[in-house]
């Protein structure tokens, strides 16, 4: 059901509304609950009561007494049955002597009421709905005065408070000065009173659901159809990279290596990125190992043709100098069983299975020691050979191998130095470490050769027939390095521009007194 990215995202969202809104219900419903109700509800419901003219009409039709004829008892009546029909207390008394004329509840009979407090408390000032009087006919019209009503800008405003009983009932009131078909009606004071509780907000919220109830149900409509839009937003910007990626995986399976946009999301960018260079490695990775086959075809098929031939000359008799042909044989073969020799090597230090025998090395030796060996050789090119030795702390490592490390490297400049040129092998300190430097003024390499110089079987010089090499010393020499904790990079500035190697191997002694420099500092 939930089965992609977009339909998850949706399930969530109104997971996350839906525990939100039951949280929240949860939370208020606790607030509401333990919050007793401020008295403004019950001032709200006073003031509609007097503003909606709930007071019993006689009637329609009915022929209503003149103001001479209407009596106490009348109005005393009419209070009563509004009282009733509404629940609450009515008072009517006399604002110059303040004494009650008439109490709903008996209680303050032609008495003085106790003490008002009044509150701080502003009408609402709720319109006036229109009554029988003014929906009635002309008769009703012409008598509306016989009736009690309130109006407030002619009346001098309500105000609000509460008032206490002597047996210690609270009493929450809304005051006005009514117009009465009594004489001198100004000189009264009406007086709506609803019994203080202990009501929780809640409960008065309570009473308010069905008002409530739909707007409630229509935010939470609202608030859906917007999770489902954010869902599908989101889901179109997260799952649109993925469907790429995902198209883009199956094109490397068939053989190609497309490049997606880097675009979306950080996560999604940072995955795009990985892809790319995760195709471009794998793409280089394709192509060293069609060079590799390509290369060991070739350096396998060139001395395997020359021990035929030459073998076959032998043995027919056709051979010129059976000694000579022999020798090629010799160091064909030869040849062939470096390649394996140097091959099974590469293969074991890159499985990290060839076995090292550590020691300690003093490297500023066994650089000098390789450049006496090597400068005959240089002399016979007319190459001069700058060896500067300093003294450097020693090393752990495979003296045989660092040997060949060296023979690599500083044979290679030789080779590749013509006549007449110079290479230039210098030992130093730096990183913590032992840096060795090899340079040379000859033919440099290609930048475009540059990435793919470690490779196996990669040559740079591809026209040297026979004579070359086998393609493995770098690669050899970068593992064996890497073995010891090293490091080896090579820099050219281009063809004829000579080339820079710089190893850089880690010192246990520089390693101690970096460790004590600093506890000391």
């Amino acid at each position: 059901m939930f089965s992609t990215i977009r339909s998850r995202l949706f399930a969530s969202y109104v997971l996350i509304l839906v525990l939100t809104l039951v949280l929240l219900a949860g939370v208020a419903r606790t607030i509401l609950s333990s919050t007793v109700a401020p008295p403004d509800f019950a001032y709200n419901r006073l003031e509609l009561l007097i503003a909606s003219y709930t007071v019993p009409q006689p009637i329609r039709g009915e022929r209503r007494p003149r103001n001479d004829n209407i009596t106490l008892l009348d109005i005393a009546d009419r209070l009563d049955q509004f009282a009733e029909v509404n629940s609450v207390r009515v008072v009517l008394m006399n604002t110059e002597t303040g004494r009650v004329i008439h109490d709903t509840r008996d209680v303050y009979a032609n008495a003085n009421l106790p003490d008002f407090i009044q509150a701080d408390h502003s009408p609402t000032r709720f319109p006036p709905p229109q009554t029988d009087n003014q929906r009635g006919n002309d008769d009703d019209r012409r008598n509306s005065d016989n009736d009690a009503s309130y109006n407030a800008s002619s009346s001098g405003g309500m105000t609000f408070g509460s008032f206490t009983d002597e047996d210690g009932t609270e009493w929450l009131y809304a005051r006005v000065r009514p117009r009465l078909p009594l004489a001198r009606d100004d000189t009264l004071s009406l007086i709506l009173a609803e019994e203080r509780t202990n009501l929780s907000l809640g409960s008065e919220i309570g009473n308010l659901a069905g008002s409530i109830w739909q707007p409630f149900l229509r935010s939470a409509l609202i608030a859906g159809l917007v999770a489902f839009a954010i869902a599908l937003i989101l889901g179109r910007t997260l799952t649109s990279p993925l469907k790429r990626l995902a198209s883009a995986a199956g094109e490397v399976a068939e053989g190609k290596y497309p490049e997606v946009p880097v675009k979306g999301p950080d996560e999604i960018q940072q995955v795009a990125t990985a892809f790319n260079r995760m195709t471009s490695e794998v793409q280089a990775t394709q192509q060293s190992q069609r060079d590799f086959l390509a290369n060991v075809s070739h350096d396998l098929k060139t001395p395997l043709t020359s021990i035929q031939g030459f073998s076959q000359a032998i043995m027919d008799g056709a051979a010129r100098d059976p000694q000579q042909a022999a020798n090629i044989i010799h160091d064909e073969a030869t040849r062939l069983n470096r390649m394996v020799t140097e091959l099974t090597d590469l293969a074991r230090l890159q499985a990290g299975r060839l076995s090292m025998k550590m020691e300690s090395l003093d490297i500023g030796a066994l650089v000098s020691g390789i450049g006496e060996r090597l400068r005959v050789v240089a002399e016979k090119k007319d190459i001069t050979l700058h060896v500067q030795s300093a003294n450097v702390p020693s090393i752990a490592g495979d003296g045989d191998r660092m040997v060949q490390v060296m023979m690599n490297i500083i044979g290679n400049a030789i080779k590749y130095t013509p006549n007449g040129g110079n290479v230039w092998v210098t030992t130093g300190v730096e990183r913590g470490g032992i840096v060795i430097t090899v340079r040379d003024d000859g033919m440099g390499i290609p930048k475009e050769d540059l990435p793919r110089i470690f490779d196996r079987f990669y040559q740079v010089d591809k026209a040297r027939g026979p004579k070359r090499g086998t393609g493995l010393g770098l690669a050899i020499t970068r593992e064996i390095l890497l073995g010891h904790g090293g490091d080896i990079s090579i820099d050219s500035a281009g063809a004829n521009q000579g080339t820079t190697v710089t190893i850089w191997l880690p010192s246990p002694q520089l390693k101690t007194l970096v460790t004590r420099r600093v506890s000391v500092d």
